[in-house]
């Protein structure tokens, strides 16, 4: 049986990525990339879809694990009535084809260990034709796919069609190491030899990269923990960065909310480069800032909510029959429908990336500024209409006040980078345009009776995107309306974690908004975005507590998913999730109040990648205008837009 979504720990190479299970298996691995076909996909079918197991003869759960500090390298440790072992497993940083390292080390007396190992290539379903080479060698082939294991030591080792086993016992001091390396079937595979070697370089590349953190709070190991795991999720030849290396991990056990994230949002995109810039990461920000303005060029009409790692457009989603689905939950998918939504959002994300980036000193290449022309263009003529919204709903289409808000967004910020742009000409334009949505979102978007901004146009229930509205700077944090959807927002509470939006759905019962059979659990970002709202309409305390409940429900190797149930105490969705990490790092630097460049962490909380421009007065690159027009500069080089 496959583990928990908590019972898994990552392993990567920043090009894809395995799950390890307490039970010493890894369920879950695709190859050569992030969004390929798994090799090992057990973790969404059982045994016979591939894992690779490796553990003490009897054993279920091993007694502890934890990464090395600061590192992607994973040590478990196995407690039997003979002795002790200890199971080191790491992927080597990317220099060819991907491998898997397994280092099995004797701590105290002998112990008895076992190995299986079922490759099961294009997504679990085709058994490869495996050999024995010798007797430390083992190499599979099927189609374009190949693998080869190779063992550092003799062991007794029994091949059939179906599995690799082995079997051997470590006293005190010994060791076996097995490398396990996917080639493509037509090119020769090898595997390195000097595995200690490949450790230590391993171990060295993730301390230099953890050194560089900014984050110098009380929570810098968290801090430290998600920031290694998102650089785990980025795909390091183009600077992509995966919503999580899982597919159809549910939302709702046995039920149909299933999708695959192996790919990259752009509703992701601010929240993340305000992370990376902020954690001392410019470098990885603006690879993610250029991965982006890649993906998106190309006609405004054809923008997409989401894009491969390469900023592939074309991410056609199938039903894998053959899986039954992780505890049932089917169906299995891959590729992602969303990818042909209308998301009115994503054109705010995009232009508040690229101003967030701007102001962070980072440089725009010309050819961008008449990319936002051509999209402010698009949106001017488009954002009355109704979309999919932040969620993607595959219910209905609506006028959700989180799109027109990001619609917004938009103006704003092309108005603040019209100046800089050489787009002066367009700026009364984009000017009116601004007041125009804001006056609409106004009047459609509050409930005077409810007291709140509501979830679209004509509901009667709030949405937790609402929480964003004082860091996108709709309105200034003190204002009354802000401060009301605040309290509204408490009735998404679920035993002190946040629902997305109101639970309508239920077993057997079809949810109004997203058209989707089932509930969900509570979404782990949206209860880090209460928490930084409380933080900024002066509850620190409160926000603190929520923080810090948010913190007690990772994993024990510190990773989330995507929701959290609160009832059952299971985590949710694909792991691990890259929103609610760069949600976690941004509300500890939030709530210590750490300004990016400063090491000392007493600085006042500021976010390099967000505007904090309120109203529709004069807007400026670096400062901040509020509902009355009154302005307040945030920096010597703030300067008037047009």
């Amino acid at each position: 049986m496959v583990g928990r979504i908590e019972d898994y720990a990552l392993i990567g190479d920043l090009e894809t990525a395995a799950l390890v299970g307490t039970d010493g298996a890894i369920d879950w691995m695709c190859v050569p990339r992030f969004d390929s076909p798994a090799c090992f996909a057990a973790l969404l079918g059982g045994d016979e879809n591939g894992r690779w197991r490796l553990a003490p003869a009897g054993a279920d759960r091993c007694n502890r694990r934890s990464y090395v500090t600061d590192t992607l390298v994973l040590e478990t440790v196995w407690e039997t009535a003979g002795g002790a072992v200890k199971v080191t497993d790491f992927m080597p940083p990317r220099g060819g084809f991907p491998q898997v390292v397994r280092r099995v080390e004797g701590l105290s007396g002998r112990v008895a260990m076992r190995g299986e190992l079922t490759l099961r290539f294009d997504n679990g379903r085709i058994v490869p034709w495996t050999r024995e080479v010798d007797g430390r060698t083992v190499a599979a082939v099927a189609g374009p796919d190949s693998a080869l294991l190779v063992a550092d030591a003799p062991v007794e080792t029994s091949v059939t069609t179906s599995r690799t086993s082995c079997a051997f016992s470590l006293a005190a001091g010994e060791r076996v190491t097995f490398v396990l390396r996917w080639s493509p079937s037509h090119l020769p595979a090898a595997v390195g030899a000097d595995t200690g070697k490949i450790l230590a370089d391993t171990l060295e590349f993730w301390r230099n990269w953890a050194s560089k953190c900014l984050y110098r709070g009380p929570w810098r190991d968290v801090v430290v923990r998600s920031l290694v795991t998102l650089k785990a999720l980025t795909y390091e030849p183009t600077g992509g960065i995966v919503a999580a290396v899982t597919s159809s991990l549910p939302e709702d056990l046995g039920g149909e909310r299933n999708w695959d994230y192996r790919f990259c949002w752009l509703r992701d995109s601010t929240f993340t480069l305000s992370c990376l810039l902020r954690s001392g990461y410019r470098e990885e920000a603006v690879a993610w800032k250029d991965w982006l303005v890649r993906a998106v060029a190309g006609e405004p009409s054809d923008l997409q909510p989401l894009y491969g790692l390469a900023g592939q457009r074309r991410l056609d989603e199938t039903v894998a029959a053959w899986l039954p689905g992780y505890e049932g939950s089917r169906p299995v998918r891959f590729g992602n429908a969303a990818v042909d939504q209308l998301q009115l959002d994503v054109y705010g994300e995009v232009l508040n990336t690229v101003y967030s980036a701007l102001r962070a000193g980072v440089a725009i290449d010309a050819h961008v500024w008449r990319l936002i022309a051509s999209f402010m263009e698009y949106l001017e003529e488009h954002w009355r209409e109704p979309d999919a919204g932040l969620w993607e709903v595959r219910g209905p289409r609506r006028h959700f006040v989180h799109s027109k808000i990001m619609s917004w967004v938009a103006a704003d910020r092309a108005l603040r980078m019209a100046r800089v742009a050489g787009l002066r000409g367009s700026a009364e334009r984009w000017r009116a345009m601004r007041r125009e949505i804001r006056k609409d979102v106004l009047r459609n978007g509050w409930d005077d009776e409810l007291g709140c901004f509501v979830q679209y146009y004509g509901s009667r229930r709030v949405d937790a995107s609402a929480l964003l509205m004082p860091r996108l700077g709709f309105l200034p944090p003190g204002d009354r309306r802000l401060r009301g959807t605040l309290e509204a927002a408490g009735r998404l509470d679920h035993h002190g974690f946040l629902r997305r939006y109101a639970d309508t759905g239920g077993a057997g019962h079809v949810n109004e908004v997203d058209g989707l059979y089932g509930g969900e659990g509570t979404f782990l970002a949206c209860s880090l975005w209460f928490a930084d709202s409380l933080a900024l309409t002066g509850r620190r305390d409160e926000g603190r507590e929520l923080f810090e409940r948010v913190l007690d429900v990772r994993n024990d190797v510190g990773l989330l998913s995507e929701e959290w149930d609160p009832v059952t105490r299971r985590q949710l969705g694909n792991l691990p999730q890259a929103f609610s990490h760069v949600a976690l790092v941004n509300t500890a630097f939030a709530l210590h109040g750490t300004r990016t460049g400063s090491r000392n962490g007493n600085g006042r909380h500021g976010d390099p990648a967000y505007g904090s421009a309120h109203g529709d007065g004069p807007g400026s690159l670096n400062g901040s205008v509020h509902g009355d027009g009154s302005r307040v500069e945030s920096g010597s080089r703030a300067r008037t837009a047009p």
